[in-house]
């Protein structure tokens, strides 16, 4: 904890000391208004600087964070790819691939023909062909027309 303390404490006077350096104290007494005008615009100028400067090095920065950021993801994708093994057929039966899908649900071995229902096809019924001829004759009229009637339903 006192170690802690002492760092930080030389971190600040480091920083004090190396600002004493750089700004140099204001001396305003004394001046006049036309000299604190001056005295303004050369610290706007100098605000201006290095305002640019740290959007430049703060536009570095995340260029280079971004950088830094594809670059490890192109390493962990590539520490991560692995070959595929060559897979080996294996034959299983139909219990077996059940047993090993479904677990101990399946104890019996299922009959899969037994499960399947049977569907028995009607034969379709076929028109008997006669020659058209003979069956004009006989439907003719209205008995004819009575017959069809008749049959449809």
């Amino acid at each position: 904890m006192v170690m802690l303390e002492n760092a930080k404490q030389t971190i600040k006077d480091e920083r004090e000391r190396i600002l004493a350096e750089k700004v140099p104290s204001l001396q305003l007494s004394g001046l006049s208004v036309q000299d604190l005008q001056s005295l303004c615009k050369e610290l706007h100028q100098k605000i201006d600087v290095v305002d640019e400067e740290r959007y430049d090095i703060a536009s570095k920065v995340s260029k280079n964070g971004t950088e830094i950021q594809d670059l490890s993801q192109k390493v962990f994708e590539l520490k991560g790819k692995m070959k595929r093994p060559n897979l080996k057929r294996v034959r299983v039966s139909a219990d077996a691939m059940l047993g090993a899908l479904l677990g101990a649900k399946v104890k019996e071995s299922v009959d899969f023909k037994a499960n399947l229902k049977t569907v028995k096809k009607e034969e379709e019924k076929k028109e008997e062909v006669t020659d058209w001829r003979k069956n004009v004759d006989a439907m003719s009229g209205m008995e004819g027309r009575k017959k069809l009637f008749d049959a449809g339903q």
